[in-house]
């Protein structure tokens, strides 16, 4: 009877294995806004960390949370550390290219709670008065994350976030007082 137990569960472990495996190796997510504002004003909020904490879809998760920055004051080179409860984790973020009122390219790398590597790009087109901001997050998926995906659907999970975030980039950039 024991050896059927066994046999059954091994036969279960090889099926998840084998529909992990199938799972994307990629991923990209993509959110857009038009925001009533020059590039310039909208640029200026993504490509220096410190403007981050009144739109990030995630500072209401753990308002405690360790912040740091190193390297340039804004810009390519600019980098973001944090540390906080299970559900921010811990990371670093680095801006990996900037392009004034054009793109800002930013490389995630998160430790806990577990480890893994995406970019995230914003880019920025003018039209009139008003700016199209899209907030693309794309990476590989390892192992871990592919299991995850088993249950999860990522594009409505980190979609939801990215659409919260530029829904607050929105109101700050277009609120009183901008530029």
């Amino acid at each position: 009877m024991m050896k059927k137990v066994l046999l059954v569960l091994a036969g279960l472990a090889a099926a998840f294995s084998a529909t992990v495996a199938l799972q994307p190796g990629d991923f990209r997510v993509t959110r857009a806004t038009t925001i009533t504002a020059s590039a310039a004003q909208a640029y200026d909020n993504v490509h220096n960390f410190r403007n981050w904490e009144p739109w990030s879809p995630w500072v209401d998760l753990d308002p405690a949370a360790s912040i740091g920055f190193a390297g340039p004051p804004e810009g390519t080179g600019m980098v973001m550390t944090w540390a906080g409860n299970d559900k921010v984790g811990e990371g670093r973020m680095t801006i990996a290219e900037s392009r004034p009122y054009e793109l800002v390219r930013i490389t995630v790398e998160f430790a806990k709670p577990f480890e893994a590597m995406l970019t995230w790009e914003f880019t920025f087109r003018s039209a009139g008065e008003k700016t199209e901001v899209t907030w693309s997050a794309y990476g590989r998926y390892g192992f871990l994350a592919r299991a995850i995906g088993v249950f999860t659907d990522t594009e409505k999970a980190l979609g939801a976030d990215l659409e919260r975030g530029l829904a607050r980039l929105k109101v700050l950039t277009e609120g009183p007082g901008t530029r």
